[in-house]
Order: structure tokens, then sequence, then C-alpha cells
């Protein structure tokens, strides 16, 4: 195996370790329809490195599978975050947009989910609007917040 392919299993080891991590810290209010995942401003992550693809996917896939996750969730939300952090990697021209598609993808999905897997009485709409302000938070509050830092070391070191 070749230098490049070795750092690509090992970063996105790494970011799907870090995601697991924090989400089963913070399951109480990682769940349902008015969350805040701490471990979404992970989504930034694809503006560094595409290994944050399967990183943020899988993490997602296994702190689903780790915390007992209904089935649906577990595919439901896995698709999300897949469809969220290629977009993400997609716009990593901008900054700015890197953590739009995780807000927009989950608004989308995770409501529904939360309703046919959990039988969550909330109106979709509202669990829309939850599950967007959860998103905006953890993805354009803390998000910017480690993509910022993160580029400054990038600068430094070179992680690319």
């Amino acid at each position: 195996m070749n230098n490049q392919k070795t750092q690509f299993i090992v970063n996105a080891s790494m970011i799907a370790s870090i995601y697991t991590v924090l989400v089963i810290m913070a399951a109480p209010i990682s769940f349902g329809p008015i969350q805040f995942r701490i471990a979404e401003a992970l989504t930034v992550l694809p503006f560094f490195t595409p290994a944050a693809i399967p990183g943020v996917t899988i993490g997602c896939f296994l702190s689903a599978i780790l915390t007992g996750a209904d089935i649906l969730d577990i595919i439901f939300g896995t698709l999300a975050t897949l469809i969220a952090s290629t977009l993400s990697y997609k716009l990593r021209n901008n900054k700015y947009l890197v953590p739009l598609p995780p807000v927009i993808s989950n608004a989308l999905i995770i409501p529904w989910v939360l309703k046919y897997a959990y039988a969550e009485a909330m109106p979709i709409y509202f669990m829309m609007a939850s599950v967007a302000i959860g998103e905006v938070f953890a993805c354009y509050g803390l998000g910017l917040i480690l993509l910022f830092s993160l580029k400054k070391i990038n600068y430094i070191f070179k992680l690319n």
C-alpha cells in the first residue's frame, strides 16, 4: 500500500473515531427532534481532505449503531451525512458554503426518520426547522471555528 492510500485511510479512520466519540459523549443532546450534534462540526473537514467524506459517514454509521438507533436512522442518517459531506467537498472553494450541505441535508432527511423510525408526533415542518437550527449552530458555529483553526495549522504543517 502506498503512502497516500495509507494516509487517506488513517485520516478517514481518525475522523470517524472522533465523530463517534463526540456523538456518544453528547448523546443526550445528539438525538431527537430538537438536537445539537456537536460532532456535526466535523462536517467542515472535507474542506481539507476527501478522506473526511468516508470519515464522517462511517462515524455517523458507527455512532448510530453504538447508540441503538433504529435501522431507518442508521440507513438514512448515514445517507444524509454521505450526501452532505460529498457536497461540502465539492464546495470547498468557498469556506463559507462548506457547512451548508449538512444543514440542508439533515433538515430535509432527519425529520422523516424521526417520524417513521421513532413515531415522533411533532409536525415535520417543526422538526425541519429545529434540526436545521441545531445544524446551523454545529456546522456554522462550531464548524467554522474548527475550519479557521485548522486552516492556520494547515499553513504551518502542510496537512494536505
